[in-house]
């Protein structure tokens, strides 16, 4: 499979200083990207052409997004479970909390399949301990319990050109597992281990699939995000960013071939932050390849 390469080279948008830079979600109706901070409680929303930042505060966590097919605003992922959100008006609809009986749990990676179902993944706010489930939330607002991870941290989902192929990540142990997957019902199957990161190469955190199906992963220590071939999990290219936490990406620009990446301070220690100042920056880098427009959330 042909391995892609930069057009560009890397560059700081928004050095925001974010706690927990996640959530990569391309705006094609807006041309805008948003991307949130976890555990600073923020939305926020760049816009390319004019280099506009607009930020909203929330009053608790919020870590994934998609955009509503049929509605104005967002779909999100709170801490205490899904929610619309639109940012037009500031408006919060809270829909369902899947975890009331779990108040150490909080969503975190999320997005959406090709037929409008919001795939998020849950985990143990202290990253200890194995109580990370994947749910499947669809447009009559039905929260289905896809699979019973027990991972202290969950990140993905991404999916297979086909959508039959789900890849979901084992955060702690530095596993990227792949699935069956039946688009028509949701049910997974044949659970099976697609990629372990080597020990220098960090832990693998949010990650996106590309037009020829490569995936891409954010190094969560490992300072980068690397593309593999979908079949065998060779790796075909690495972008190397500034700072070590590095937290999701996802495809965007008029043409998809701008790959927008989000990092973090979390976890890094004084003498870390003051070596790496754009650590919790929003970067880009451009790439001779496309990615895919974001699937929206049916409902």
């Amino acid at each position: 499979m042909h391995a892609p390469r930069p057009t560009s080279d890397l560059r700081c948008l928004w050095p925001a200083n974010a706690t927990l830079g996640e959530g990569t979600l391309w705006s094609p109706r807006r041309q805008a990207l948003y991307w949130v901070d976890i555990l600073g409680r923020q939305l926020h929303r760049y816009e390319p052409a004019s280099e506009m930042r607009i930020s909203w505060h929330f009053s608790e966590e919020i870590s994934a997004l998609a955009e509503r097919a049929n509605a104005p605003g967002l779909l999100v992922t709170l801490r205490s479970g899904f929610a619309f959100f639109d940012p037009d008006n500031g408006t919060l609809t809270p829909l369902h909390d899947p975890e009331p009986h779990l108040p150490g749990n909080r969503f975190n990676d999320g997005k959406c399949d090709a037929q409008g179902n919001f795939w998020g993944g849950t985990m143990d706010f202290g990253c200890t301990e194995p109580t990370g489930k994947l749910y499947r939330f669809d447009a009559q607002h039905r929260c289905t319990l896809a699979f019973d991870a027990n991972y202290a941290v969950t990140n993905g989902p991404t999916w297979s050109l086909d959508g039959r192929t789900l890849f979901f990540n084992e955060t702690a142990k530095k596993k990227v597992h792949a699935f069956d997957l039946d688009p028509a019902t949701g049910a997974l199957s044949n659970q099976r281990l697609f990629l372990r990161l080597a020990d220098e190469d960090g832990y693998p955190d949010g990650m996106t699939t590309d037009a020829e199906g490569r995936l891409w992963i954010a190094h969560w220590g490992g300072a980068c995000v690397s593309c593999h071939d979908p079949v065998t999990a060779q790796e075909l290219a690495r972008i190397q960013l500034p700072t070590d936490h590095v937290s999701n990406c996802c495809f965007g620009g008029p043409e998809l071939k701008t790959l927008f990446i989000t990092t973090a301070r979390f976890e890094l220690s004084d003498a870390q932050l003051a070596a790496q100042p754009l650590a919790g920056a929003l970067f880009a880098i451009d790439l001779d390849q496309p990615g895919r427009a974001p699937h929206l959330f049916a409902g």
